[in-house]
C-alpha cells in the first residue's frame, strides 16, 4: 500500500497558498506606485511614505499577532487576516484623496497582513514538525517567493491592460472568494486535531516550545540574552534591503535606468523565480549545516549584488542582479527562524518570532521611505544603494557572533535564573 501524505505537508501547502496571495499582494506595491503618482498627484516622497506606514503598522503588530496567535490559534489569525486583506485592498479603489490611501492601505491592509506572516506561520509548522522543520519553514517562505514571481509581474500587466483600480478589484476577491475558504476550511493549529503526531514523533522537550506554559520563564529576558540582538540586527537590515527597498524601488529604479515594462516585468519575474529556488536550497542547508554561518554568506552575496545593481544600465546586468539577489533574498528567513525557535523554545515561540519581525518590519519602514527621500533629493537610487551595501556588511558580521544553537544552553538556564 503507498503511504499516506502526513497532514503536516497539507498544513505547509495552505500555509505556502496563503504566503503567496496575501505577502504577494503586499509585495506589489511597487506596481502601483506610478498609476497612484498620476492619480493622486502625490511625488515619489510620498508614496514611500505610504509603504513606509505600512510597514510601521505590520511591524508594530508583530509581537501582538504572536500573542493572539498563542491564545486564539494560527488557523483563527491567517483565515481572517487574509479575509481583512481582500476587503480592505478591493475598498482602495473607493479612494479619492492621498489621506485614503494613507488609511485603507497604510493601516487596515497592512494589519491583515501582519496576522497573515510568519509569526503565526512559524507557531504552526512548530507545531506540525519536529524533523524536517528548516525544510518546512524554507517551503513556506517560497510562497513570498511564489507571489512575487506570478502576483507582482501580474499586476504590471493587469494595470498595463486595464488600469490599477481593475487589478485592485482582481486580487481582492482572489483573496476574499478563494484563499480565505481554503484557509479557514483545510488549517490545522496542532497535529492533535486530526488524530496523529508531528511529523518527527512527540519530544517531551518540544510540547512545550509553543505552548503557553513557556510564559513561565520570564519572556522579557531574552532582552538581555546576545542571541536574540545579533538575530534583531541582521534581520531589521534585510527588511531595509529587500521588502523595504527593493519591493518599493526596484520597479520605478528599472524604469529610471530606462527599461522597458516588458525588462523590468523579467528582471522581477527572474529575481522571484530564483528567489523559490533560494528559499527552497535555504530551508534544506539550515536543517544540516551551520545557520549562523549560512546567514553569513547570505548577507555578503547580497551586497554583491546591490553592487551588480548600482552599474545596471545594460538589461544583462539587471537581468543578472535579479537572478545572484533572487538566490539570496528571503533565503534569509529559514535559518533565522531555525535559530529563533532553537534558541528560544521554552519561551512563547509566538511572541520571539513577532519580535523578530517586528524589526524586520521596522528595517522596511525605513527601507522604503529613506530611499524615496533621499531619491527626491538626488534624483537617483545611488546613494541608498551604497549605504544598503555598507550595512548589509554589517549584518553577515554580526551572524559570525552568534553562538550555535547546541552551545547556548548554558547561556538559556542563565538567562531563567535571572
Amino acid at each position: 500500500m503507498k503511504r499516506k501524505i502526513h497532514y503536516g505537508w497539507i498544513i505547509v501547502a495552505v500555509t505556502f497558498l496563503t504566503f503567496l496571495a496575501v505577502q504577494g499582494v503586499r509585495l506589489s506595491f511597487g506596481a502601483f506606485v506610478q498609476p497612484w503618482e498620476t492619480e493622486f498627484s502625490m511625488d515619489r516622497g510620498s508614496i514611500s511614505l505610504i509603504s513606509t506606514l505600512s510597514f510601521i503598522v505590520y511591524g508594530i503588530s508583530q509581537p501582538l499577532i504572536g500573542k493572539l496567535v498563542d491564545r486564539l490559534g494560527a488557523r483563527f489569525i491567517l483565515s481572517c487576516s487574509t479575509l481583512l486583506v481582500g476587503v480592505s485592498f478591493v475598498l482602495t479603489t473607493m479612494a479619492t484623496q492621498p489621506w485614503h490611501l494613507f488609511i485603507l492601505y497604510g493601516v487596515v491592509v497592512s494589519i491583515g497582513v501582519g496576522g497573515a506572516s510568519n509569526v503565526a506561520a512559524t507557531v504552526v509548522i512548530t507545531n506540525w514538525f519536529n524533523k524536517k522543520r528548516g525544510l518546512a519553514f524554507g517551503i513556506i517562505e517560497a510562497g513570498f517567493g511564489a507571489g512575487q514571481m506570478i502576483l507582482v509581474p501580474g499586476s504590471l500587466m493587469l494595470i498595463q491592460w486595464l488600469d490599477w483600480k481593475a487589478t485592485v478589484v482582481i486580487l481582492g476577491f482572489f483573496l476574499a472568494v478563494i484563499v480565505f475558504p481554503i484557509v479557514l476550511l483545510l488549517l490545522r493549529n496542532h497535529p492533535s486535531e486530526k488524530q496523529v503526531e508531528p511529523i518527527g514523533g512527540v519530544r517531551e522537550e518540544e510540547e512545550t516550545n509553543t505552548s503557553p506554559n513557556s510564559a513561565t520563564f520570564s519572556n522579557w529576558s531574552v532582552f538581555r540574552m546576545r542571541p536574540f540582538w545579533f538575530l534583531v540586527l541582521p534581520f531589521a537590515i534585510c527588511g531595509f534591503t529587500t521588502t523595504g527597498l527593493m519591493d518599493t524601488h526596484l520597479i520605478p529604479l528599472s524604469h529610471d535606468h530606462g527599461f522597458s515594462t516588458s525588462v523590468t516585468s523579467a528582471a522581477v519575474s527572474l529575481l522571484a523565480g530564483f528567489n523559490i529556488v533560494g528559499i527552497l536550497l535555504s530551508g534544506v542547508i539550515a536543517d544540516r549545516w551551520s545557520s549562523r554561518k549560512f546567514l553569513f554568506l547570505l548577507y555578503v552575496a547580497r551586497a554583491l549584488s546591490l553592487v551588480i545593481l548600482v552599474h545596471s544600465h545594460d538589461p544583462l546586468l539587471l537581468l543578472g542582479f535579479a537572478i545572484l539577489f533572487g538566490l539570496v533574498d528571503f533565503a534569509t528567513v529559514a535559518p533565522t527562524q531555525l535559530l529563533a525557535t532553537q534558541y528560544f523554545k521554552r519561551y512563547s515561540i509566538g511572541l520571539m518570532i513577532g519580535w523578530l519581525f517586528l524589526s524586520h518590519q521596522v528595517g522596511s519602514a525605513l527601507g522604503a521611505y529613506v530611499p524615496g527621500l533621499l531619491y527626491e533629493q538626488t534624483g537617483s537610487y545611488t546613494v541608498p544603494l551604497y549605504m544598503s551595501i555598507v550595512i548589509l556588511i554589517v549584518a553577515a558580521i554580526c551572524n559570525l557572533f552568534l553562538p550555535e544553537p547546541n552551545k547556548q544552553r548554558n547561556d538559556v538556564k542563565q538567562a531563567e535564573a535571572v
